[in-house]
């Protein structure tokens, strides 16, 4: 286990050294944030306001090296603009979330100044240009060919990637409404990092697993299906998934349901 850690570790760094150590600088911030996380009490809408940069700094970590080790696969593309477009903007985006954590404010949904709106807005606009690139990815794995690699894995990176894009772009749909709740102004509950809500429908929930599907799906073609017709058919029902939660929340309801009967006795 551990050798094969570490194995993967050095030829992630040989395939993409940019991107290797812009992920190996998000996922060590995400562990100075988990000790700020218990050194403050400073909270934005109840939760903790390290918890937001700390999901952030994982998220951008694991899609930098997962897009690094991806784009090796790929003929006849300049992985460096690509590198440079998610070390910038997603850099700005982290830096700015941590920023206003810092401060016990918002960084999501926050136009309280001229300055703020601005800064929202193009943390908006950076999310959709690295959405758009990685699109980009995607239809050149569905569009080029990979002789030297198992059919499975390629139909899993084409759909994982897939999958993400259509997610990614949720995100748009909370700023549309300026909260991430249907059925109250972004609602939080004690749910240790995600803090999903409880009480009303939450979009984040479809979000969180739209957009790992570029991770998830790939590690399970690959380890566990390796089989072409399998994993489209769990891809399938993975995207099936990630719908379903994205209706429910839409109709305010939260993914797991509470118990109030004892509440009406």
């Amino acid at each position: 286990m551990i050798e094969g850690t570490l194995n993967f570790i050095k030829e992630l760094k040989i395939r993409n050294e940019s991107l290797f150590y812009f992920g190996l600088f998000c996922l060590s911030l995400s562990i100075i944030f988990i000790f700020l996380t218990k050194l403050t009490t400073t909270q934005v809408h109840g939760v903790n306001a390290w918890f937001k940069p700390l999901k952030f700094a994982i998220s951008i970590g694991l899609f930098a090296w997962t897009m690094a080790w991806y784009c090796h696969y790929l003929s006849n593309f300049n992985v460096t603009p690509f590198n440079w477009t998610v070390i910038i903007l997603f850099g700005f985006e982290l830096t700015y979330i941590a920023f206003q954590a810092s401060k016990g404010q918002l960084s999501h949904f926050n136009f309280d100044t001229p300055l703020y709106s601005i800064l929202y807005s193009l943390m908006g606009l950076a999310a959709v240009i690295v959405t758009l690139y990685s699109a980009y990815i995607g239809f050149l794995f569905f569009t080029q060919s990979f002789p030297n690699l198992p059919s499975h894995f390629i139909w899993a990176i084409r759909l994982g990637i897939l999958i993400f894009v259509i997610f990614s772009f949720e995100g748009a749909l909370m700023s549309s409404q300026m909260s991430h709740s249907v059925g109250a102004i972004n609602d939080n509950s004690n749910w240790w990092i995600i803090g999903w809500s409880k009480t009303v429908g939450d979009l984040r929930v479809s979000h969180f697993i739209g957009m790992h599907a570029l991770q998830l799906l790939p590690l399970l073609s690959f380890y566990l299906f390796k089989n072409t017709k399998a994993t489209i058919i769990i891809s399938l029902l993975y995207a099936v998934l990630a719908t379903t939660t994205l209706v429910q929340a839409l109709n305010g309801k939260p993914i797991f349901t509470q118990n109030k009967q004892k509440e009406s006795k």
